[in-house]
């Protein structure tokens, strides 16, 4: 991800973005192609940011550059945007809610990184949770800890 973040040279908008196609594609609940491991995750993340780069930016680079960021082919990389785009249903509209909702739980990540990358700092801040589900359909984000909810640890 680091490596994305440093060469895709887009708006931070498209993380944002990317974080609710993966969870569309989660809830979705069809892979294909996307089958994710430890070997393999770099694959669906530049694939992500990808589709978020061509719908959210202006001026985005082209798939060649992309797979070459993602250490992929071009081939690949055309392969598995056809593929990604199928498996969220063509749905890459988000509505300044959602968009807004989405940022929030990224934020409150970013947070509890920050409190655990420095633990007095979070000195009697009491217990938290560590997952959030966020379904585009609530009118606020919801946190819980059932397994029946799709969870996406970004």
């Amino acid at each position: 991800m680091a490596r994305i973040a440093r060469f895709a040279g887009c708006s931070p908008a498209c993380y944002v973005v990317a974080y609710a196609y993966l969870d569309r594609l989660l809830r979705r609940g069809r892979r294909g192609a996307l089958a994710v491991d430890s070997y393999s995750v770099h694959r669906l993340l530049i694939t992500a940011v990808l589709a978020a780069v061509k719908f959210m930016d202006d001026v985005c680079y082209n798939n060649s550059y992309f797979a070459r960021v993602g250490g992929i082919s071009l081939p690949e990389m055309n392969y598995l945007e056809v593929d990604f785009l199928f498996g969220v249903g063509f749905d890459l509209n988000l509505s300044p809610e959602t968009f807004g909702q989405y940022c929030a739980v990224l934020q409150s990540e970013m947070l509890c990184l920050e409190l655990e990358a420095h633990p007095s700092a979070a000195a009697g801040a009491g217990p938290r949770l560590h997952s959030c589900c966020l379904s585009e359909d609530d009118d606020a984000t919801t946190t819980s800890s059932s397994s029946t909810q799709q969870q996406l640890a970004a």
